[in-house]
């Protein structure tokens, strides 16, 4: 049996060897997913040349997200949770050995890895909403925004890893080598799961009505509850706007005049940023003023991308998306943990749910939103304007949700309106 799960008065998270267990799940099922992405992408071009088939291998797993969110919000909230992210990884597993079998008789070219995808996009619909919603079943209420802080931290620090690592297997053994590892990789993230102690889960309630009826009540308690809908929005609508990951190569190549090794450099620049912000939040979290904190984090990040946008130096530019990472993930920490202490454990499955549909629609058309605005105005003038949306976005939001502005500590958010 797992151990019981520690008082809040032990401290650290990192003691909890529970949040410790669904951490080393959540890093190796991580790494699988990105070095997948990697190779399936590689894959995909290589067999094809056609820059149009690497939108369908994004579109082929978004689909599935979608046109499932409403089942696997109301399944989330209804069953265990740790039960539906294990089945949901095995299938990873499966799609993971389905390629590798590909691979290696790829007799159906790429109809068959875009099938596969089709599957994998359905495991993610619900391994997503199931991760965000069962990590406070795990650690105690005074520990959770903390142990938020690590997470997130240690999902970007796997994010940045999984690519390399994938690029290094695939060299050494195709695509053979690496959907074994990344099957291997989901099989033990699900048996990892079984060492992690749900000690704070509320018992489910009755089900009642329909489905639907079921998660339009989750859409009718997002709408009431200004903080909650106020933060996924302002997560949206920064990111949809602001972003300037997609234009980094336009920069390295004709503004900034690095090349590819520049191009790198900045492409991590944001990434350790969050990583080393990350780390001090799960060492030192705050509880006071995050309303006006994560405001004022969202604002830093707009401001960060204008200097980048406005620079021709390339240190400038670096420490530019150096800050923006960081205060990114400022701005993660503290609207993961409102999310989270806003909302009933009955109801965290749909509206986690939502707050995905929300986080995988800021990426993905942000970066659609970045390139087409750049090919209408030029690269300089679509980050520009990117970076003072965000920042009118910022203030817009700050008189639309006032109660989501006022909000001085954590467990205030349980019980605004």
């Amino acid at each position: 049996m797992p151990a019981p799960a520690p008082s809040p008065s032990d401290g650290s998270v990192y003691r909890h060897s529970g949040f410790m267990a669904f951490l080393a799940a959540r890093v190796v099922a991580v790494v699988a997913t990105q070095v997948q992405a990697v190779v399936v992408a590689w894959q995909v071009y290589d067999l094809t040349r056609e820059p149009l088939a690497l939108a369908y291998v994004g579109l082929a797993q978004f689909l599935p997200m979608l046109f499932l969110l409403l089942p696997a919000g109301d399944l989330i909230d209804r069953f265990d949770r740790r039960r539906i992210l294990a089945l949901a990884w095995s299938v990873g597993a499966v799609c993971s050995a389905l390629l590798w079998w590909l691979s290696g008789h790829g007799a159906s070219g790429v109809a068959g890895i875009y099938a596969v995808l089709v599957l994998y996009g359905c495991a993610r619909a619900f391994s997503g909403p199931a991760m965000q919603s069962l990590l406070p079943q795990i650690v105690p209420r005074g520990q959770l925004a903390q142990a938020i802080a690590a997470n997130s931290m240690l999902m970007r620090a796997a994010s940045i890893g999984g690519p390399l690592l994938g690029g290094l297997l695939y060299a050494l053994g195709g695509g053979e080598l690496t959907y074994a590892v990344c099957c291997a990789c989901f099989v033990l993230g699900a048996l990892l799961l079984l060492r992690v102690a749900v000690a704070h889960a509320a018992p489910p309630a009755p089900a009642q009505g329909t489905m639907w009826q079921r998660f339009g009540a989750g859409i009718v308690f997002i709408r009431s509850r200004p903080i909650v809908l106020g933060t996924i929005s302002l997560d949206l609508f920064a990111v949809l706007l602001g972003g300037v990951v997609a234009l980094l190569p336009i920069y390295a190549q004709e503004v900034l005049h690095v090349g590819p090794a520049g191009l790198g450099a900045l492409r991590s620049a944001m990434a350790v940023g969050e990583v080393s912000a990350g780390l001090y939040l799960s060492l030192r979290p705050f509880n006071r003023h995050v309303g006006r904190t994560m405001f004022l984090a969202v604002a830093v990040f707009g401001l960060a991308n204008l200097v980048f946008a406005l620079s021709t130096l390339f240190w400038l530019s670096f420490a530019a998306l150096l800050v923006a990472g960081a205060a990114d993930m400022v701005s993660v920490y503290i609207r993961g943990a409102l999310v989270q202490f806003s909302t009933p454990d009955t109801m965290r499955g749909r509206v986690n749910a939502v707050n995905m549909l929300f986080i995988g629609s800021s990426n993905e058309l942000g970066e659609f939103r970045a390139g087409t605005s750049a090919a209408w105005l030029g690269a300089v003038p679509a980050a520009v304007v990117g970076g003072l949306c965000t920042l009118g976005v910022v203030g817009g939001w700050m008189l639309a949700f006032r109660p989501l502005l006022k909000v001085d500590r954590f467990e205030e958010a349980a019980n605004a309106r």
